[in-house]
């Protein structure tokens, strides 16, 4: 599908509508892989401008070329290269799309009406992180700055204007009702978070709210960190909570109800054997566990474990989405409407000059 004027939209992605959890742990990037992916990405044969949204439960690489001088194809196979899987099973787990598809794709995306928890909130602020990032590495140019603010602008409409976000979607609102479930108030939970973003804030603003007075946060960035992300100690201080070393976590665990993890570490942080050791500590307690992380970050096993409550990111969309049936008129009429939306830019993108410099690398700043 090529437009008139030869700018063409390209998109490869894997989320959870076409991968399991496992899967996308293979698919996923490791965030201290992001500077050499971007690097390899520039070298593509003609590809002018790409941006990655690298999120917990999504990887997409958009990107732009001039009439045909580009293979869709490459991006396959640069990514199943560098993150070394099979071709075969990216395939399997992943989605390409062109032109208007791709306008069509990134506004659902951004309103959350794709997410797996429709309507959930934190993904608008992934997406302009995403976007921001690509504007610092001046990757992204002309096109993709202006697919990007109008899906800002449209996410807007759609959360103003219809009411996909009712009943506030988000992590936070989720894990409490759980912990609601399981230990009936949630002023009562002792709350531990293991590390220090969206997510994190979102929950420890959520058990704020209800009352939690035993609100303890950790991680490994007390010393340094991006600025778009608190440190511990700062997320502490925001909601009146505590610090924790992360060097001491794993031996308090039987000091907390809640433990949610949101990491990009990669790794197991909570085995079984703690977590065995943990529960003889609180014997008649039980624990609940959320999993928050792709990779994963606590062993899996420990669901086998008496009075122990291991919820990963797909049961917690599962919860969450429990009353979509109210909200599925809305999400039906927002989808409509985004998609008038993206026909149009689509017209307006397909107009532009076909000259390869108008697609020159460009510093827009990032829309609030």
């Amino acid at each position: 599908m090529i437009s008139e004027s030869g700018h063409m939209l390209h998109l490869l992605g894997s989320s959870h509508h076409v991968a399991s959890l496992a899967a996308r742990e293979k698919i996923s990037l490791p965030s201290e892989k992001i500077d050499e992916f971007y690097a390899g990405l520039q070298e593509i044969p003609g590809l002018n401008e790409c941006l990655l949204l690298n999120t917990c439960n999504r990887t997409e690489i958009y990107g732009t070329s001039i009439e045909d001088d580009f293979s869709p194809e490459s991006l396959h196979r640069y990514l199943s290269t560098f993150r070394k899987i099979e071709p075969e099973f990216l395939s399997r787990h992943s989605y390409q799309h062109a032109g208007e598809k791709v306008v069509q794709h990134l506004f659902k995306v951004a309103s959350g009406i794709d997410s797996q928890m429709v309507g959930e909130t934190e993904i608008l602020g992934q997406v302009k992180k995403a976007y921001d990032d690509a504007c610092k590495r001046k990757v992204s140019g002309k096109v993709l700055n202006k697919l990007f603010q109008k899906g800002f602008q449209a996410a807007k409409w759609a959360r103003t204007n219809t009411g996909i976000s009712k009943g506030q979607v988000n992590l936070g609102n989720v894990l409490c009702e759980l912990s609601r479930r399981i230990f009936g108030k949630v002023s009562n939970c002792r709350l531990l978070v293991v590390g220090a973003g969206k997510v994190a804030e979102s929950a420890m603003e959520a058990f704020k709210s209800r009352g939690s007075q035993a609100i303890t946060v950790t991680g490994r960035t007390f010393e340094w960190c991006p600025l778009s992300v608190k440190k511990p100690d700062e997320l502490a201080d925001k909601f009146g909570g505590f610090a924790l070393s992360f060097s001491e976590f794993q031996k308090s665990l039987h000091l907390f109800d809640v433990i949610l993890t949101s990491t990009t570490s990669g790794k197991a942080l909570i085995d079984l054997s703690q977590v065995k050791a943990c529960m003889k500590q609180r014997p008649s307690k039980p624990l609940f566990l959320i999993d928050a992380s792709v990779p994963r970050n606590i062993d899996e096993r420990v669901a086998k474990l008496d009075n122990v409550f291991l919820y990963n990111m797909d049961d917690v969309s599962n919860i969450a989405n429990e009353n979509l049936m109210s909200r599925i008129a809305e999400v039906d009429r927002c989808r409509s409407a985004l998609s008038d939306r993206a026909i149009k830019l689509w017209e307006q993108i397909k107009s532009y000059p076909s000259d390869p410099s108008f697609s020159s690398h460009s510093t827009t700043p990032m829309l609030k």
